[in-house]
């Protein structure tokens, strides 16, 4: 059994969640920005679909990506050699997550309700949830958005309407999280996308107790603004930021 959140009830400890499903916490509660961004503090997200109770989801082991450990493989760094494209941040909030919202292939519905696109609004109106986006002839063809406290960074999900736009944001995500010495990347869930980044799993308590550390400094400020790098592979030094 899971416990049920009251709009004044915390969560219980990391440690009580389900092994089946993996990582299930709680039910309930709300999607305030309190409490969004206490339970990203504790190392909590919410995942829920339509219909759904809110659940709440702090999976053991966890997959994270640590910026220095970036992987390009050969296509994408061909790819980032066209430069074709510009990359930007914070300049379309809403449309990225909305895109993000849409079903894909052979997928039922979508996780990103009204209610969740709302929430993570109001987060980015406060400075605290970031979108990355790639953009073509004008044209926004790919991007991601998460949550970002002190130097930690919680992925949330990403788009593509071209060939590999999505990674071209996430590449340039990374890159500038490294610079600014962010120290994870909360990816949530395994997938052989994220692993073929250099994503990997780590223990649920190693993972909390580096989040509890990172999310104490100072936070960027926002809007985010992505700098030109003179210091990255030669694949990604060619491509073009406004």
């Amino acid at each position: 059994m899971i416990r049920w959140l009251e709009r004044s009830d915390d969560f219980p400890p990391v440690e009580q969640a389900l092994r089946r499903p993996n990582g299930l916490l709680a039910a309930g509660g709300d999607l305030s920005p309190e409490r969004l961004l206490h339970a990203y503090r504790r190392g909590i997200f919410p995942w829920f679909s339509e219909g759904e109770p809110i659940l709440w989801w702090s999976p053991d082991p966890r997959m994270v990506l640590v910026p220095a450990e970036l992987k390009i493989g050969r296509s994408l760094a061909k790819t980032l050699r066209k430069a074709d494209f510009e990359v930007r941040a914070d300049s379309a909030f809403e449309r990225v997550i909305q895109a993000c919202s849409e079903p894909r292939p052979q997928q039922r519905g979508t996780w990103i309700t009204d209610a969740m696109r709302a929430a993570y609004a109001r987060l980015h109106g406060l400075g605290v949830a970031h979108c990355v986006e790639t953009w073509r002839g004008g044209e926004l063809i790919g991007g991601l958005y998460g949550v970002a406290l002190g130097r930690m960074f919680y992925g949330e999900s990403m788009f593509s309407r071209a060939t590999d736009a999505s990674k071209i944001a996430l590449v340039y995500l990374v890159r500038q999280l490294q610079k600014w010495k962010f120290g994870l990347i909360d990816c949530q869930m395994n997938t052989p996308l994220l692993a073929s980044f250099g994503a990997r799993e780590i223990a649920r308590a190693q993972f909390t107790r580096q989040v509890a550390e990172l999310v104490n400094y100072p936070d960027v400020p926002a809007p985010w603004v992505l700098e030109r790098f003179t210091d990255l592979p030669a694949p990604l030094a060619a491509a073009r930021l406004p």
